[in-house]
């Protein structure tokens, strides 16, 4: 079975399944389809954390595709710049582009198939063009002033003919396509054996041309930036060099019957968990799936969760123990209150005192000026979800479960079209996961060299009774640990299939500050489907939440693959028309 956010990647990874490759393969090929399939939501420049079950180690691993901040990424070189956030665009919001070492390592330690075999369709796609989705026309077309006017290796990329492509067209990416048959190519120029291309190709991205390139396109180029200014780039060879991508353990919490498995607090991960350990002491089946009160508690307890992640998590010594200890969690659990609050609230774990970054004031995110007051470019960040629900681009997700049980749920996302200047000689851009950091001393995700930027990016893994059971995702920032909550607990207390969990109404907060520039939130506001039953939005409304109602099929996308039994299954999104799940 395979399930993802784009029809051709799940039918990629089947193809490559039917054809003897298991799990990994699979889930390796369909994600360098997702780079050519969705440019604006993911890309070479990219990042990808991934959850896997091996069959053969009988073990769920994290492995860290996420890159690091380059040598000379410090809070003090950013102030000589005049700037206290990290730009959302632009090459100052980079970081070691860490998918391609994600994907092979997976390939290379649990897979069986050559590079030239996984990159294949994706150089097929480049080569000869995928069908423009609205939404990639629709978020070219926001940017093409941009293009033409900033950023013009990124027009002559785009911008075929001059013009924003139609829906419906077909969209190549030959610079690209040449970029992989080349890596190919010198990989099989270096070694006859699958692993020893495999290390070649890595040597190529990490230390050969592609690295050469990226480095002189941040050292020698200057463009503008959601800073409103014109930034050259920090990342260099030997920060390239020196990175590589990782294999841990997972972060586990285990709720009713279930132990549901995430990436460390680098990731905003754990914050899923958290959610659990505060449910625990709630009685949601009693109050009914999607009631009120249901509704509200789930709404309540993300709050405080993702307080949380905002003063605890990073790349450093996070308390995740006490974070999701019995206790604490008893001591959080009565500032649930039966009205909505519009309070921050991160809690003491083990006795330690929280330290909040300086948040900019509250209110709505989008449209906001670059802190110069100049100019600013559009599509920065990750704008997943705009005031009117419309969805202008974020991330993708595959899951992946083959014929001997192997297990896979990732998260591609990053180096989007929208991110930075196309690099000519690479066919793509660099990623800005960089502006998740804080320009603040003594935070967990403060800025500092080599250091994991606290990103969104969070793929889920739960085992049932202790046997591996769901593979599961979504985009969506900020929302991905919320969406993915209501899915799981659809399917746990509202005893809905997988299909059906997925398409059921959906809901989250904007409560807490976004991750990404320039870091608004919406303190009070609720996000629902108008799908959601009338008298609920009125009670809620009653509590004090301000819900904001949107279209019917426009929050949530996930997909998730099972093991149930002697069945596999699979199920994937329906909103925006692409989404697929496929099996046999």
């Amino acid at each position: 079975m395979v399930a993802s956010t784009h029809w051709l990647a799940s039918a990629t990874g089947m193809g490559v399944l039917e054809r003897g490759g298991n799990a990994f393969d699979a889930a390796v090929a369909a994600g360098f389809v997702l780079q050519i399939a969705e440019p604006h939501l993911n890309g070479p420049g990219g990042e990808v954390p991934i959850l896997l079950w091996s069959e053969a180690e009988q073990k769920v691993s994290v492995v860290c595709g996420q890159g690091v901040a380059p040598a000379a990424a410090t809070i003090e070189r950013y102030a000589e710049l005049g700037l206290d956030i990290v730009p959302g665009t632009g090459l100052l919001a980079a970081t070691v582009p860490g998918a391609f070492g994600g994907w092979m390592l997976m390939l290379e330690r649990w897979g069986t198939w050559r590079l030239a075999d996984v990159l294949a369709p994706a150089i097929h796609y480049a080569e000869h063009g995928i069908p423009v989705l609205e939404r990639i026309a629709a978020t070219i077309e926001s940017i093409e002033g941009l293009f033409k006017d900033d950023w013009p290796t990124s027009a002559a990329t785009w911008l075929p003919g001059g013009q924003v492509p139609a829906p419906g067209s077909k969209l190549a990416n030959p610079v690209l396509a040449a970029t992989y048959r080349r890596l190919v190519a010198e990989a099989e120029s270096a070694a006859s054996s699958r692993e020893g291309q495999l290390d070649a190709a890595r040597t190529a991205w990490y230390e050969g041309f592609v690295a050469e390139a990226i480095a002189e396109f941040s050292a020698k180029t200057a463009w503008r930036d959601s800073s409103g200014e014109v930034h050259g780039g920090l990342l260099t060879g030997d920060d390239l060099a020196r990175w590589s991508a990782s294999v841990e353990e997972p972060v586990t919490f285990d709720y009713r019957g279930h132990t549901v498995c995430k990436t460390g607090p680098w990731g905003q991960g754990p914050v899923f968990l958290q959610q659990l350990a505060l449910l625990d002491g709630f009685d949601l089946d009693a109050m009914g799936y999607l009631s009120a009160d249901y509704v509200h508690t789930v709404t309540e307890v993300a709050k405080l969760a993702f307080a949380d992640r905002e003063a605890w998590y990073g790349d450093a010594d996070v308390p995740l123990s006490d974070l999701l200890s019995v206790a604490y969690n008893a001591e959080r659990r009565p500032l649930v209150g039966v009205e909505a609050s519009f309070d921050l609230r991160p809690g003491a774990p083990g006795g330690r005192q929280p330290k909040l970054p300086a948040f900019p004031a509250p209110g709505t995110a989008s449209g906001a000026p670059g802190i110069s007051g100049a100019r600013s470019p559009q599509g920065v960040g990750e704008p997943t979800v705009a005031k009117d629900g419309s969805v202008r681009g974020d991330t993708c997700h595959v899951d992946v479960v083959d014929r001997w049980g192997n297990m896979v749920s990732a998260t591609p996302s990053g180096g989007w079209l929208q991110s930075s200047p196309t690099i000519p000689q690479l066919g793509f851009c660099l990623g800005t996961r960089a502006q998740m950091f804080w320009l603040q001393e003594g935070l967990p995700a403060s800025l500092r060299p080599g250091a994991r930027p606290r990103t969104t990016l969070s793929p889920s893994f739960a085992l049932r009774d202790g046997r591996p059971w769901l593979a599961f995702g979504t985009p969506g920032g900020d929302q991905q640990d919320q969406w993915s909550v209501n899915f799981f607990l659809a399917v746990v207390h509202g005893r809905l299939n997988l299909q059906e969990a997925i398409d059921a109404p959906m809901f989250h907060s904007e409560h807490f500050p976004s991750s990404f520039f320039p870091r608004g939130s919406r303190p009070g506001v609720l996000h629902a489907e108008d799908r959601l039953d009338p008298d609920v939005v009125a009670e809620l409304r009653r509590r004090g939440h301000e819900v904001e109602l949107q279209g019917s099929w426009t929050l949530g996308r996930l997909s998730a693959v099972a093991r149930d039994g002697a069945f596999l299954k699979a199920a994937a999104n329906p909103r925006g028309a692409q989404g697929y799940a496929a099996g046999r």
